[in-house]
């Protein structure tokens, strides 16, 4: 649903909203509540053009009269019957000010008003798309009153009858339909669509009131394009009912054409010209005197057809206003065009053959705009000088003027005139700088311990694990579960890859990443290889990082001499458990390792580790690990084409103590 307060801010004219504002007032001040209905509603729901405003106010219109006369509006005509005000705002605003009621139609043609709500109101209407209304008090603003579902026809694009008998009751609707068809381009519905046929059939339409034709005749000057609507009605033979003598024929199509062209250029320019009595005028024009006369007798504002009349003497008014020494500057002239009458500049542009007003005219609509391209848009940016300003427009305005007038030629005039309207420069923005803590300060103090959780795993186990590893000095406790498996005291560097060595030793091509490395125990230690892992059946091992049991020959000699150098203890050699077979459950973890004592005078003494399948309680003898010695190459072993399950047996090393 469009919200209508927007609607009423945005899509309607600076006039009409100055208009209702008006209305408002004198309805707080007479007690009365008034609605936006007809035709207004469904143009600003549909997205048409408002061009007349009706209000419907609970209560006697006529008594706010003399109230609207005093806030400035001119009463064109009234209706006692119906107890309706015709009234005419400054820039031409019609407005027709309803009394709300409900309509008897005990006879034909003769309608009996009666007061009553605006649910009722809107009920008695003749389309659905005209029974909407808008509330303009203060509590409901804005709010819109549907009891038909007239915007769903309006979407739809669909004219449908408020009552059955609507065309019975009222003829005038006949010609109405015609006249939406035409305008709007849309359709009836089914139903109204075989009234409208059966009413015209019988001929209905002769018993229009007098009041109903003569809305519809005025009408026909009221609309965009009039000479449209009147070809419609006369294709319907409404025109034989209304007024015969006026026909298409009557009117001066390219003089039409040439009016309507006009309008639109003097809109662009800010002159909004209602051009209904300059069209009647033209729509009118081979008509007899006698026929024009009486077709003036019929229409429904009297102070529309005095307007009509006017048009000559208002546009020499202008003229007169135009040629005097006050409005000769091009600024003053341009004021003059879109400050006075717009039906007087409207008509005295298309009247005129005085060379000196064309050559005005010609300034207004064709040199004085080609100025405001030269506008310094991008200097009054660079000033601060932008469209959020309240007084932008004034400024753009008052630069248009000075230009037009020839002045502000120069680069430093511009900025001068400029200067003024300039606001100040916003102030510097002031940025904290925060002092810049040590290198790993920040990092103790922004560790929580809501983040163990996650740099636990990142940081802080590995340091955990470099630090079990290497641990003190004097007492160390690896706390390893190794396989038993025989560790090679160097890793080949001539093995095959598709050797069973291969898979058990830490090489780079082996798929398990390689151990953390341990911590140094001096400067002189240098890092040692990792030890062989384990089958995949084998249980895994607890977390931490292989001992520094086994290293090169050359590292082990220098680590001897230095008598400040702290080692690892070496891990004593297990003997391997028997290869599980293919259907035997996967083995248990090892129970955890009693810490090994210190070693004494520089020497290790580890103590044995129990087998990790053993089922006897009784601790393995330590094995020393000999020196070792170079052996041949072993065969390469192909691989099976299944993974391998089972552990590698261990071979028997020799080894001295050192």
């Amino acid at each position: 649903m469009p919200d209508y307060i927007y609607l009423l801010e945005n899509r309607l004219s600076a006039d009409q909203q100055h208009a209702l504002r008006q209305l408002r007032e004198a309805a707080r001040e007479a007690g009365m509540i008034l609605f936006l209905t007809g035709d207004a509603v469904r143009d600003l729901t549909s997205g048409h053009a408002v061009r007349d405003l009706e209000v419907a106010v609970h209560g006697n219109a006529l008594k706010l009269k003399k109230t609207v006369e005093n806030l400035g509006a001119t009463v064109w005509g009234e209706s006692e019957s119906s107890r309706t005000l015709y009234l005419c705002f400054p820039g031409t605003v019609r407005v027709d000010v309803v009394s709300t009621h409900r309509l008897d139609h005990a006879k034909l043609g003769k309608p009996v008003y009666h007061p009553a709500s605006i649910q009722e109101d809107l009920r008695r209407r003749d389309f659905t798309v005209n029974a909407m209304a808008v509330s303009l008090n203060e509590g409901s603003f804005g709010l819109l009153m549907d009891p038909l579902n007239g915007a769903a026809d309006i979407e739809a694009r669909t004219l449908r009858l408020v009552s059955n008998y609507g065309f019975l009751e009222d003829p005038s609707l006949l010609i109405r339909a015609t006249r939406y068809i035409a305008r709007l381009g849309w359709e009836l519905d089914p139903k109204t669509q075989t009234r409208y046929e059966n009413a015209k059939g019988e001929g209905v339409v002769e018993q229009i009131t007098a009041e109903a034709r003569s809305r519809e005749l005025e009408q026909i000057g009221h609309e965009d394009d009039g000479l449209k609507i009147l070809r419609a009605l006369e294709a319907e033979g409404w025109m034989q009912i209304l007024f015969p003598a006026w026909t298409s024929a009557k009117a001066d199509e390219e003089r039409l054409k040439a009016l309507h062209d006009l309008a639109v250029e003097l809109l662009l320019q800010g002159v909004h010209a209602d051009m209904s009595a300059a069209q009647m005028q033209l729509l009118t024009a081979k008509l007899a005197a006698k026929d024009l006369a009486a077709l003036k007798k019929l229409m429904l504002r009297p102070g529309f057809v005095e307007e009509w009349d006017s048009l000559d003497a208002l546009a020499a008014k202008f003229a007169k206003v135009l040629h005097s020494k006050e409005n000769a500057t091009a600024s003053a002239g341009f004021k003059l065009f879109t400050s006075y009458d717009p039906e007087a500049v409207l008509w005295l542009a298309f009247t005129s053959k005085d060379k000196a007003v064309q050559e005005r005219f010609n300034q207004f609509l064709k040199v004085w705009p080609e100025a405001r391209q030269r506008i310094p848009h991008a200097l009054m940016q660079e000033m601060r000088i932008t469209p959020e300003l309240a007084a932008y427009k004034e400024i753009v305005q008052a630069i248009f003027l000075e230009l037009i007038d020839g002045k502000l030629t120069a680069q430093e005039e511009i900025r001068a005139f400029l200067e003024p309207h300039s606001p100040p420069a916003p102030p510097p923005q002031v940025t904290v700088k925060r002092p810049r803590a040590k290198r790993g300060e920040a990092k103790v103090k922004e560790r929580t311990y809501d983040d163990d959780d996650e740099e636990s795993e990142d940081g802080l186990d590995d340091d955990d694990d470099l630090d079990d590893l290497g641990g003190d000095d004097d007492d160390i406790d690896l706390g390893m579960n190794l396989p038993k498996v025989g560790l090679e005291p160097e890793i080949g560097e001539d093995a095959e890859p598709d050797s069973v060595e291969d898979d058990l030793d830490g090489d780079d091509n082996d798929s398990e990443p390689d151990p953390p490395p341990t911590k140094r125990g001096g400067k002189g230690s240098a890092p040692s290889k990792p030890a062989a892992v384990a089958a995949k059946t084998v249980a895994p091992p607890v977390k931490s990082s292989p001992p520094e049991a086994i290293k090169d020959e050359k590292v082990g000699k220098a680590a001897a001499k230095s008598s400040t150098l702290k080692t690892a203890p070496k891990v004593p050699l297990v003997k391997a458990p028997d290869p599980p077979k293919a259907h035997s459950h996967p083995t248990k973890p090892a129970p955890a390792r009693a810490p090994i004592a210190k070693p004494t005078h520089g020497k290790v003494k580890p103590k044995p580790a129990p087998a990790k399948s053993a089922p006897a309680k009784g601790k393995t003898s330590p094995k020393p690990v000999a020196k070792p010695t170079p052996k041949p190459a072993a065969k390469p072993v192909k691989k099976p084409s299944k993974p391998l399950k089972v552990a590698a047996k261990p071979i028997a090393k020799k080894g001295k103590k050192r």
